[in-house]
């Protein structure tokens, strides 16, 4: 999975056209969203082929400003704080969050600017939520 990153012009219609012409290709969005960004929008969608995706979004005119890798991690639905507890151990390895959001399965998704290391963080914190799980059960 990738994300998109896409400039959407602030007009009617134009998450329409994007769906559409997505749809149209037979892509399937993920998870993510759209954000009002002055006199445009940006949108990050995640989606199974992003070069393909990309190819039929700017053939019908919607610009892609970027294809991003991203971290999946699964925080638990019962503990308080998590995404909290998952950011400041990203933060304490120096690595900054760029974009944030879930996908269809709950889902935290994040870009970083440490790929490589947002990698380890997140690998780590998987390990240690599957310890704290299993004791909890």
């Amino acid at each position: 999975m990738q994300d998109l990153e896409i400039q959407l012009e602030k007009k009617p219609g134009m998450l329409a056209l994007m769906g559409e012409t997505l749809g149209k290709h037979s892509i399937s969005l993920e998870g993510g969203g759209v954000f009002h960004n002055g006199s445009t929008c940006i949108a990050h969608f995640l989606v199974d082929d992003a070069l393909c995706a990309k190819k039929v979004l700017e053939n019908a005119g919607i610009k892609v400003l970027k294809i991003n890798e991203v971290i999946i991690a699964r925080l638990r639905q019962d503990v308080a704080g998590q995404l909290g507890t998952f950011c400041r151990r990203m933060a304490e390895s120096n690595v900054n969050i760029l974009t944030q959001y879930s996908d269809h399965s709950n889902n935290l998704i994040v870009i970083v600017d440490d790929f490589e290391k947002g990698k380890i963080v997140a690998a780590e914190w998987a390990i240690e939520s599957e310890i704290s799980s299993k004791n909890i059960s």
